[in-house]
C-alpha cells in the first residue's frame, strides 16, 4: 500500500441528468477521485470528512484515495470472523482448560458484539441457525477501537445470558480472553492500540479469602473419609474405590487434577513412618471437544510450574498406609496411576463429586449437610493447608508442599479449622496472661 499526505481538493461539481448529481473530488499525489451523491448537503458532509483527516495529520492511500482509517475500517474483519481466526493461531499452544476458557470469554463477546437489526428477533433454536445469525449480525473489529463501544463491551461482559451478574473471577476470565484477542489484533496491525487498555472497568472485587465455614476439622475429614466406605457397596464398591483419592488431597493438600495423574512410581510408601508424593503431572477435566487426543482429561504438567517440573510433598503414616492398603486392594492402571474406573479410564469429576455429595449425607449433621463444609471435593485441600498453617507450620514450607506462593498462601488459605476457635482462643488467652 502506498500512502501520501499530499492531498487536493476540489470545490463540489454538478452533473445534470444524474440520480446522483452532486461530486466530491480530491486527488492523492496524483491520482483523480470522486464519490457522487444525491443531494449537496452530502457531499458537502463528505468533503469536509475528508478535509478533516487531510487537516489532522492522516495519511491517505494514493489508490484508493481514501484516509487510512478508513481503509482499515472497511477492510476489517467481523469480530466473530477475528475471532475464530484468533483460536485457530491459539488453540495449538494452548492447553485444554485454557481453550475453554477463551471460547466462553470470546463466545459471550461475539453474542453480546452484534448489530441490531429488524426482523431477527426470532430465531431457530438449532444450533446452525443460531451460528449463521451470528456470524452475519457480528459487527466490525474495528468499531471496537471507539472507547463508547468497547466500554459497552465490557458490560455485556458482567452478565450471563439470563441477565444475572457473574463473579469478579469469571468477568476476570473473561476479559482476559477478549483482551488477548485485541492485542493479536495490534499485532496484526488491525488496530492501531487495544482499547481496553484505555478503559478503567471493572466488577466488585471478589472475596479471595476461604471461608472458614468449608474447613473440616481433623474429626469431620476422618469420619468422611471413612463414611467413603460405605458409599456404593453394591455396586462395584465406588467409595471404597475412590477413599484414597479423598485422601491423598486431605493429607497432601493436591489438586483434585494432581491427585488423579498420581503414578506408584510418584510415590514413597515405607511400612513405617512418613513417606512422601513426587506431584509432576495434572490430569484435569477439560471435555472431548477440548483435548487433542479427544479424551476427557487433559494431560499437563503441574500449575503454574515449567514442564517437568516436580513437587515433593512428605505424607503422613496414615495416608502412606491407606495408599499401600488401596494399591493392595484396588491395584494400578496400566500405566500406573493410583486412581481410576474399574476399566481403568480416568474418573470423571462427575463421578467424584458425586460420590463425595453422598459421603456427606452420611458423615454430617442435618445441620452441617445444609452448610457450605466440605462442600466441594477441593475443601479437602482447604482443611489441608489450614490444618498445616494453624499447627505452626512456617508459611514458606506449606506453600512450598501446596504448590503456592507465600502471598497467596497468606492471602487465600491463612483461616481457622472449623470447630478449632476455641481452642486458638484458648491460646490467646494464655499468651494475654502472660504479659
Amino acid at each position: 500500500m502506498s500512502t501520501t499526505f499530499n492531498v487536493r481538493f476540489w470545490d463540489i461539481q454538478k452533473k445534470a441528468n444524474r440520480k446522483r448529481p452532486y461530486g466530491v473530488r480530491w486527488v492523492t499525489e496524483k491520482q483523480e477521485h470522486s464519490e457522487w451523491f444525491v443531494n449537496k448537503a452530502q457531499a458537502n458532509g463528505r468533503r469536509s470528512e475528508l478535509m478533516q483527516a487531510a487537516r489532522s495529520g492522516e495519511a491517505f492511500d494514493v489508490e484508493s484515495g481514501l484516509p487510512l482509517s478508513e481503509m482499515r475500517r472497511r477492510d476489517s474483519l467481523s469480530f466473530l470472523q477475528f475471532a475464530q481466526r484468533y483460536m485457530d493461531m491459539k488453540w495449538p499452544v494452548q492447553a485444554a482448560t485454557s481453550r475453554a476458557g477463551t471460547v466462553e470469554g470470546l463466545a459471550s463477546a461475539a453474542a453480546a458484539f452484534v448489530k441490531d437489526a429488524p426482523g431477527d428477533d426470532e430465531m431457530s433454536t438449532e444450533d446452525a441457525e443460531t451460528a449463521a445469525w451470528v456470524t452475519r449480525q457480528s459487527r466490525l473489529l474495528f468499531e471496537l477501537t471507539e472507547n463508547r463501544v468497547i466500554r459497552e463491551l465490557l458490560d455485556a461482559l458482567t452478565v450471563k445470558l439470563d441477565g444475572t451478574p457473574v463473579s469478579a473471577k469469571f468477568y476476570r476470565r473473561k476479559r482476559s480472553a477478549v483482551y488477548n484477542l485485541l492485542s493479536y489484533a495490534v499485532d496484526e496491525e488491525l488496530i492501531s492500540d487495544n482499547p481496553i487498555a484505555r478503559i478503567k472497568h471493572s466488577v466488585t472485587k471478589a472475596v479471595e479469602q476461604i471461608d472458614p465455614g468449608v474447613v473440616a476439622s481433623p474429626r469431620q475429614a476422618r469420619e468422611l473419609l471413612l463414611m467413603l466406605t460405605y458409599v456404593g457397596r453394591r455396586d462395584i464398591d465406588r467409595g471404597a474405590r475412590l477413599a484414597a483419592f479423598y485422601a491423598t488431597m486431605y493429607y497432601s493438600a493436591a489438586r483434585p487434577a494432581e491427585a488423579m495423574a498420581l503414578r506408584l512410581d510418584d510415590c514413597t510408601l515405607p511400612a513405617t513412618g512418613w513417606g512422601s508424593l513426587a506431584l509432576g503431572e495434572t490430569r484435569p477435566a477439560a471435555g472431548k471437544r477440548w483435548t487433542d487426543s479427544r479424551e476427557t482429561h487433559d494431560v499437563r504438567g503441574l500449575k503454574h510450574r515449567a514442564p517437568k517440573e516436580r513437587r515433593h510433598v512428605p505424607i503422613p503414616p496414615t495416608l502412606v498406609a491407606i495408599l499401600r492398603r488401596h494399591v493392595d486392594t484396588f491395584g494400578t492402571a496400566a500405566d500406573g496411576r493410583l486412581f481410576r474406573s474399574p476399566k481403568g479410564a480416568a474418573v470423571q469429576s462427575s463421578t467424584y463429586v458425586r460420590i463425595w455429595q453422598e459421603a456427606r449425607l452420611y458423615a454430617l449433621t442435618d445441620a452441617q449437610r445444609r452448610s457450605s463444609l466440605a462442600g466441594r471435593v477441593y475443601d479437602l485441600r482447604h482443611a489441608c493447608v489450614s490444618l498445616w498453617l494453624n499447627s505452626g507450620v512456617p508459611a514458606t514450607e506449606v506453600a512450598a508442599r501446596a504448590g503456592h506462593s507465600v502471598d497467596v498462601l497468606l492471602k487465600v488459605y491463612a483461616k481457622c479449622i472449623d470447630g478449632q476457635r476455641d481452642r486458638l482462643n484458648s491460646l490467646i488467652d494464655t499468651a494475654l496472661e502472660d504479659e
